[in-house]
Protein backbone atom coordinates (compact mmCIF):
# COMPACT_ATOMS: atom_id res chain seq x y z
CA UNK A 1 0.00 0.00 0.00
CA UNK A 2 2.83 2.41 0.80
CA UNK A 3 3.81 2.80 -2.85
CA UNK A 4 0.23 3.87 -3.66
CA UNK A 5 0.21 6.78 -1.20
CA UNK A 6 0.53 10.12 -3.03
CA UNK A 7 0.25 12.36 0.03
CA UNK A 8 -0.32 12.02 3.76
CA UNK A 9 -0.47 14.27 6.80
CA UNK A 10 -2.47 14.43 10.04
CA UNK A 11 -5.72 15.33 8.29
CA UNK A 12 -5.86 13.50 4.94
CA UNK A 13 -4.40 10.65 2.94
CA UNK A 14 -4.40 10.58 -0.88
CA UNK A 15 -3.81 7.35 -2.78
CA UNK A 16 -3.90 5.77 -6.25
CA UNK A 17 -6.53 3.01 -6.30
CA UNK A 18 -5.82 0.20 -8.77
CA UNK A 19 -8.55 -1.15 -11.03
CA UNK A 20 -10.36 -4.19 -9.63
CA UNK A 21 -10.38 -3.18 -5.96
CA UNK A 22 -13.49 -1.66 -4.37
CA UNK A 23 -13.30 1.65 -2.54
CA UNK A 24 -15.26 0.09 0.33
CA UNK A 25 -17.16 -3.18 0.63
CA UNK A 26 -19.14 -5.00 3.27
CA UNK A 27 -17.90 -8.40 2.09
CA UNK A 28 -15.42 -9.69 4.64
CA UNK A 29 -13.25 -11.71 2.24
CA UNK A 30 -13.03 -9.04 -0.45
CA UNK A 31 -10.11 -6.62 -0.36
CA UNK A 32 -10.99 -2.91 -0.47
CA UNK A 33 -9.14 0.39 -0.18
CA UNK A 34 -10.59 1.30 3.22
CA UNK A 35 -9.32 -1.94 4.78
CA UNK A 36 -5.93 -1.64 3.06
CA UNK A 37 -5.40 1.93 4.24
CA UNK A 38 -6.55 1.15 7.79
CA UNK A 39 -4.01 -1.67 7.90
CA UNK A 40 -1.36 0.72 6.62
CA UNK A 41 -2.22 3.39 9.21
CA UNK A 42 -2.34 0.83 12.05
CA UNK A 43 -2.87 3.15 15.02
CA UNK A 44 -5.30 5.59 13.37
CA UNK A 45 -8.85 4.40 14.21
CA UNK A 46 -10.69 6.90 11.96
CA UNK A 47 -10.88 6.90 8.17
CA UNK A 48 -13.59 8.91 6.44
CA UNK A 49 -14.69 8.04 2.89
CA UNK A 50 -15.13 11.31 0.99
CA UNK A 51 -15.83 10.00 -2.52
CA UNK A 52 -15.66 6.68 -4.33
CA UNK A 53 -14.53 5.06 -7.55
CA UNK A 54 -16.25 2.10 -9.16
CA UNK A 55 -14.44 -1.18 -8.49
CA UNK A 56 -13.22 -1.67 -12.11
CA UNK A 57 -11.99 1.95 -12.31
CA UNK A 58 -8.55 3.16 -11.20
CA UNK A 59 -7.51 6.57 -9.97
CA UNK A 60 -6.97 9.07 -7.19
CA UNK A 61 -8.95 8.96 -3.94
CA UNK A 62 -8.71 11.23 -0.90
CA UNK A 63 -9.68 9.94 2.55
CA UNK A 64 -10.10 11.94 5.76
CA UNK A 65 -8.13 10.98 8.86
CA UNK A 66 -10.22 13.15 11.20
CA UNK A 67 -13.96 13.95 11.45
CA UNK A 68 -13.12 17.63 10.87
CA UNK A 69 -11.36 16.82 7.58
CA UNK A 70 -14.24 14.56 6.51
CA UNK A 71 -16.77 17.34 7.07
CA UNK A 72 -14.67 19.94 5.27
CA UNK A 73 -13.89 17.72 2.26
CA UNK A 74 -17.54 16.70 1.98
CA UNK A 75 -18.43 20.39 1.92
CA UNK A 76 -15.95 20.92 -0.92
CA UNK A 77 -17.38 17.94 -2.80
CA UNK A 78 -20.98 19.15 -2.61
CA UNK A 79 -19.90 22.73 -3.37
CA UNK A 80 -17.94 21.72 -6.50
CA UNK A 81 -14.68 22.84 -4.90
CA UNK A 82 -13.15 19.38 -5.15
CA UNK A 83 -12.28 19.03 -8.85
CA UNK A 84 -11.84 15.67 -10.54
CA UNK A 85 -10.67 14.91 -14.08
CA UNK A 86 -10.66 11.54 -15.78
CA UNK A 87 -9.09 9.98 -18.85
CA UNK A 88 -11.12 7.41 -20.77
CA UNK A 89 -10.46 5.26 -23.83
CA UNK A 90 -13.58 4.89 -25.93
CA UNK A 91 -14.70 3.24 -29.14
CA UNK A 92 -14.93 5.76 -31.98
CA UNK A 93 -13.03 8.84 -33.11
CA UNK A 94 -14.10 10.96 -30.16
CA UNK A 95 -15.76 14.36 -30.11
CA UNK A 96 -14.77 16.74 -32.90
CA UNK A 97 -14.81 19.57 -30.37
CA UNK A 98 -15.17 19.95 -26.61
CA UNK A 99 -18.72 19.12 -25.55
CA UNK A 100 -20.85 19.36 -22.45
CA UNK A 101 -23.14 16.39 -21.95
CA UNK A 102 -26.31 16.98 -19.96
CA UNK A 103 -28.58 14.05 -19.14
CA UNK A 104 -30.98 12.90 -16.44
CA UNK A 105 -29.97 9.64 -14.80
CA UNK A 106 -31.96 7.22 -12.73
CA UNK A 107 -30.34 4.54 -10.58
CA UNK A 108 -31.85 1.08 -10.46
CA UNK A 109 -30.76 -0.47 -7.19
CA UNK A 110 -31.90 -3.98 -8.07
CA UNK A 111 -29.44 -4.18 -10.98
CA UNK A 112 -26.85 -1.65 -9.72
CA UNK A 113 -27.20 0.23 -12.99
CA UNK A 114 -28.06 3.77 -13.97
CA UNK A 115 -29.88 4.74 -17.14
CA UNK A 116 -30.63 7.93 -19.05
CA UNK A 117 -34.23 8.95 -18.56
CA UNK A 118 -36.57 11.94 -18.87
CA UNK A 119 -36.22 15.03 -16.69
CA UNK A 120 -39.59 14.64 -15.01
CA UNK A 121 -39.33 10.97 -14.13
CA UNK A 122 -39.34 10.07 -10.45
CA UNK A 123 -35.81 9.61 -9.15
CA UNK A 124 -34.15 11.28 -12.13
CA UNK A 125 -31.09 13.41 -11.31
CA UNK A 126 -29.33 15.88 -13.57
CA UNK A 127 -25.87 14.77 -14.72
CA UNK A 128 -23.35 17.11 -16.37
CA UNK A 129 -19.84 16.46 -17.66
CA UNK A 130 -17.44 18.04 -20.12
CA UNK A 131 -15.56 15.88 -22.61
CA UNK A 132 -12.83 16.62 -25.13
CA UNK A 133 -10.65 14.44 -27.32
CA UNK A 134 -6.97 14.37 -26.38
CA UNK A 135 -5.77 11.86 -28.97
CA UNK A 136 -7.09 9.17 -31.30
CA UNK A 137 -5.96 6.00 -33.04
CA UNK A 138 -7.85 5.98 -36.34
CA UNK A 139 -6.49 2.58 -37.35
CA UNK A 140 -8.06 0.96 -34.27
CA UNK A 141 -11.03 3.36 -34.15
CA UNK A 142 -10.42 4.34 -30.53
CA UNK A 143 -9.94 7.71 -28.82
CA UNK A 144 -8.59 9.12 -25.57
CA UNK A 145 -10.98 11.55 -23.89
CA UNK A 146 -10.50 13.96 -21.01
CA UNK A 147 -13.56 14.12 -18.77
CA UNK A 148 -14.39 16.83 -16.24
CA UNK A 149 -17.23 15.96 -13.87
CA UNK A 150 -19.60 18.76 -12.90
CA UNK A 151 -21.92 16.45 -10.96
CA UNK A 152 -21.32 13.15 -9.18
CA UNK A 153 -23.92 10.57 -10.18
CA UNK A 154 -23.85 6.79 -9.96
CA UNK A 155 -21.77 5.42 -12.90
CA UNK A 156 -22.17 8.84 -14.52
CA UNK A 157 -19.24 8.89 -16.95
CA UNK A 158 -19.84 5.34 -18.12
CA UNK A 159 -23.56 5.93 -18.73
CA UNK A 160 -23.26 9.32 -20.40
CA UNK A 161 -20.43 8.40 -22.76
CA UNK A 162 -22.22 5.24 -23.81
CA UNK A 163 -25.40 7.23 -24.34
CA UNK A 164 -23.50 9.72 -26.51
CA UNK A 165 -22.23 6.89 -28.72
CA UNK A 166 -18.73 6.54 -27.22
CA UNK A 167 -18.77 3.50 -24.90
CA UNK A 168 -15.69 3.03 -22.74
CA UNK A 169 -13.54 0.03 -23.60
CA UNK A 170 -13.62 -2.78 -21.06
CA UNK A 171 -17.06 -1.76 -19.78
CA UNK A 172 -19.27 -4.84 -19.89
CA UNK A 173 -22.09 -3.16 -17.97
CA UNK A 174 -22.63 -0.18 -20.28
CA UNK A 175 -20.71 -1.19 -23.38
CA UNK A 176 -22.15 -2.11 -26.77
CA UNK A 177 -21.61 -5.33 -28.68
CA UNK A 178 -18.99 -3.55 -30.81
CA UNK A 179 -17.13 -1.99 -27.87
CA UNK A 180 -17.07 -5.29 -25.98
CA UNK A 181 -15.71 -7.05 -29.06
CA UNK A 182 -13.07 -4.33 -29.55
CA UNK A 183 -12.09 -4.70 -25.89
CA UNK A 184 -11.53 -8.43 -26.40
CA UNK A 185 -9.43 -7.75 -29.50
CA UNK A 186 -7.24 -5.24 -27.65
CA UNK A 187 -7.01 -7.20 -24.39
CA UNK A 188 -8.80 -4.60 -22.25
CA UNK A 189 -9.96 -6.43 -19.11
CA UNK A 190 -10.85 -3.44 -16.89
CA UNK A 191 -12.93 -0.36 -17.57
CA UNK A 192 -10.56 2.01 -19.43
CA UNK A 193 -11.30 4.92 -17.13
CA UNK A 194 -8.89 6.61 -14.72
CA UNK A 195 -9.47 9.40 -12.21
CA UNK A 196 -6.08 10.87 -13.04
CA UNK A 197 -6.27 14.41 -11.63
CA UNK A 198 -7.62 15.74 -8.34
CA UNK A 199 -7.62 19.28 -6.97
CA UNK A 200 -8.75 20.27 -3.48
CA UNK A 201 -8.19 22.69 -0.64
CA UNK A 202 -6.45 21.30 2.40
CA UNK A 203 -9.13 21.07 5.09
CA UNK A 204 -6.94 22.69 7.74
CA UNK A 205 -4.55 25.07 5.96
CA UNK A 206 -6.81 25.84 2.94
CA UNK A 207 -3.77 25.44 0.72
CA UNK A 208 -4.56 24.31 -2.82
CA UNK A 209 -3.37 20.74 -3.44
CA UNK A 210 -3.13 19.13 -6.88
CA UNK A 211 -2.43 15.47 -7.62
CA UNK A 212 -2.04 13.54 -10.85
CA UNK A 213 -1.23 9.99 -11.93
CA UNK A 214 -0.63 8.21 -15.21
CA UNK A 215 -3.18 5.48 -15.97
CA UNK A 216 -1.81 1.99 -15.46
CA UNK A 217 -4.05 0.27 -18.02
CA UNK A 218 -2.08 -0.90 -21.07
CA UNK A 219 -4.63 0.52 -23.51
CA UNK A 220 -3.68 4.05 -22.42
CA UNK A 221 -0.20 3.40 -23.82
CA UNK A 222 -1.71 3.61 -27.32
CA UNK A 223 -1.81 7.40 -26.87
CA UNK A 224 0.45 10.33 -26.07
CA UNK A 225 -0.29 11.18 -22.44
Amino acid sequence: MKERILYEDKEIIVCHKPAGIATQTGQTRQKDMVSEIKNYLESNPYLGVVHRLDQPVEGILVFAKTPFAAKELSRQLTGNLLHKQYDAVVLGEGFSESRELVDYLKKKAETNRSEITNMGESGAKKAILRAKTLDMNLQKNIALLEITLLTGRHHQIRVQLSGAGYPILGDKKYGTEKSIQKSLELGVDHVALCACRLELLHPKTKKKLEFSVKPEGRIFQEFNI
